[in-house]
């Protein structure tokens, strides 16, 4: 098995840089960062002009520009913004605003869509599993900025039955809160709630539908009557084999959700101010800035890779013959 981890790690490195030379690379041919400075009042002079291209490199070749660029991540120097700012400052602030948002809600929708997708396969067309499937697609047919609005009206009328903020909605802390650990963490455990759960529900309507499908693939399979017939009972079959085998091929899609979903997650960031990586790659695109850009294909790119090789290793373990 670990030679086998080691080939896909070794897999999912070559196509993280390939992602990131092409990504680099369509931005260097398609932007012209110089157009965003001569928009400015008054427009910069001519040897200012000449001073910015010959500082982001313009009259460098793509490749040479690309290695030099990636040449000062390894030294963990991601370069500047069209303005001079240094982006690795900016790059760990906006990484883990995205993380706090992104990673809670995804590890919520996930346990909870699988388990309702599991429950809706063994008691199919019951009522509950009518719920799930009616409340999904609602769900999944509602956009995530109007789904986000719904919470935060939701969030405010139990701010005023219960007479005092209990759930926050706007910004990652109140602005200028003072207070020790303890009364800081609570005030961010507020402010996450209602993002986090527009992000859940989304995720748990997603992978319910993709796990009662599975679910409902192997709960007529040979191996769950051989289960049953060596004296297991069915509750027991059921998760221990059923459940195991079923979730199966939905490792790859929680792998390459999380990935995607960062970048996707622009409106929900937009919405409760929480100013990520998926605002910041499109304040780049907006400001013709390569780097930027880059640097956020860059972190999806690690994100794809580091879930891609859990999903192997979710793979290994829920599969013998992987292993083989």
């Amino acid at each position: 098995m670990t030679g086998f981890l080691t080939r896909r790690l070794v897999n999912y490195l070559v196509l993280c840089l390939i992602a990131t030379f092409l990504a680099y690379t369509l931005a260097s041919l398609t932007f012209h960062p110089l157009d965003v400075l001569l928009t400015r009042n008054p427009p910069p002079s001519a040897e200012t002009l000449a001073a910015k291209a010959h500082d982001l490199h313009l009259d460098e070749p793509v490749p040479a520009r690309y290695f030099s660029w990636l040449g000062g991540v390894l030294h963990g120097d991601f370069g500047q913004t069209i303005d001079g700012a240094p982006i690795t400052s900016e790059l760990g602030r906006r990484v883990g605003v995205s993380l706090r948002l992104f990673l809670l809600g995804t590890v919520i929708g996930i346990v909870v869509g699988v388990l309702a997708g599991v429950i809706g396969a063994i008691r199919q067309y019951r009522f509950s599993d009518y719920l799930v499937t009616i409340a999904s697609f609602v769900i999944l047919s509602t956009p995530v900025f109007l789904l986000g609005l719904l919470l935060k009206q939701g969030a405010l009328q139990i701010n005023q039955a219960a007479g005092s903020n209990v759930l926050q909605f706007t910004g990652e802390t109140t602005p200028n809160f003072t207070g020790g650990f303890w009364a800081s963490f609570g005030d961010r455990v507020r402010h996450l709630i209602v993002p986090t759960l527009t992000i859940a529900l989304g995720q748990i309507a997603l992978y319910s539908r993709y796990q009662r499908s599975a679910m409902l693939d192997v709960l007529g399979s040979d191996f769950l009557r051989t289960a049953r017939a060596k004296g297991l009972t069915r509750r027991k079959a059921l998760f221990k084999h059923g459940m195991r085998t079923a979730l199966i091929p939905m490792a790859t899609l929680f792998a390459f959700g999380f990935g995607t979903l960062i970048t996707g997650g622009v409106f929900t960031e937009n919405l409760f101010s929480w100013y990520g990586m998926g605002d910041w790659l499109v304040y780049g695109i907006g400001q013709q800035d390569t780097n930027i850009t880059a640097t956020v294909t860059l972190f999806v790119a690690v994100c794809i890779l580091v879930s891609g090789w859990l999903s192997d290793v979710l793979y290994s373990a829920l599969d013998p013959r992987v292993r083989v």
